[in-house]
C-alpha cells in the first residue's frame, strides 16, 4: 500500500492492512523500521530506476519550495527526505510561521494556487493547517505549525533544513551524472 498507493502514514497503513488481513492483535504488526526496510527492498526490486529519478525530482522541488518559503522556517520531512518516496508520494514540508494566515496571504500575493486541508484530528503535534499544491508537477504538502512548535520534540521521523536538503540534492545529482556517464560507456 505504501509503495503502490502512496500512503505515507505508517499508522494508517498498518490499520488498513490489519483490517484487510483480519488481524486483531496489534502486537503482531511490524514496527515502522521494519516497514521502512521492506518498503526500501520493494522499491529496489520494482521501482529502482524510477524511484531514484522521482526522488531527485522531488528533492529539486523541495529545495525550490523551501527557498521560496524561507521566511516561514521550512523543514523537509517524510519520504523525500528519508529516500522512501514513491510514485504517488507528496513532498512533505513543515513550516513554522507566526501565523498560518501569513502563509496563505503569501500564496495569494504570489498567485500560487493551493488547496487548504483541515488536519485529520486535533491532537498534540497536529498542524494548524495543511496546504497542498503542485510545484513543477510535483505534489507538495505544507504542514503549518505554530511558530513555537519548531523547538518542541517531534514524534515521527527526521526533518532537515534547507542546507541539508541542498546537500542531499547535490549528492543525488552527482550519482545521476555518474549513472548517465556509465550508461554512455
Amino acid at each position: 500500500m505504501m509503495a503502490e498507493d502512496g500512503i505515507s502514514d505508517f499508522g494508517f497503513a498498518k490499520r488498513k492492512a490489519a483490517r484487510q488481513l483480519g488481524a486483531t492483535d496489534a502486537d503482531a504488526l511490524p514496527n515502522n523500521a521494519e516497514i521502512e526496510a521492506e518498503l526500501r527492498a520493494w522499491q529496489a526490486l520494482y521501482q529502482d530506476e524510477e524511484q531514484a529519478e522521482r526522488l531527485l525530482e522531488m528533492r529539486r522541488a523541495a529545495v525550490d519550495v523551501m527557498r521560496l518559503l524561507g521566511e516561514f522556517r521550512p523543514y523537509l520531512t517524510g519520504g523525500a527526505l528519508d529516500g522512501t518516496a514513491g510514485r504517488y508520494t507528496e513532498v512533505d514540508v513543515e513550516l513554522y510561521p507566526e501565523s498560518a494566515k501569513e502563509v496563505e496571504i503569501f500564496f495569494l500575493n504570489q498567485n500560487i494556487r493551493y488547496e487548504h486541508r483541515e488536519p485529520r484530528r486535533p491532537a498534540p503535534n497536529t498542524p494548524e493547517a495543511i496546504l497542498s499544491f503542485d510545484w513543477d508537477q510535483v505534489p507538495i504538502r505544507l504542514s503549518i505549525y505554530e511558530g513555537q512548535g519548531e523547538r518542541t520534540s517531534r514524534r515521527h521521523g527526521e526533518r532537515a533544513r534547507l542546507p541539508a536538503v541542498e546537500a542531499l540534492l547535490a549528492a543525488d545529482e552527482r550519482a545521476a551524472a555518474e549513472a548517465a556517464n556509465l550508461a554512455q560507456e
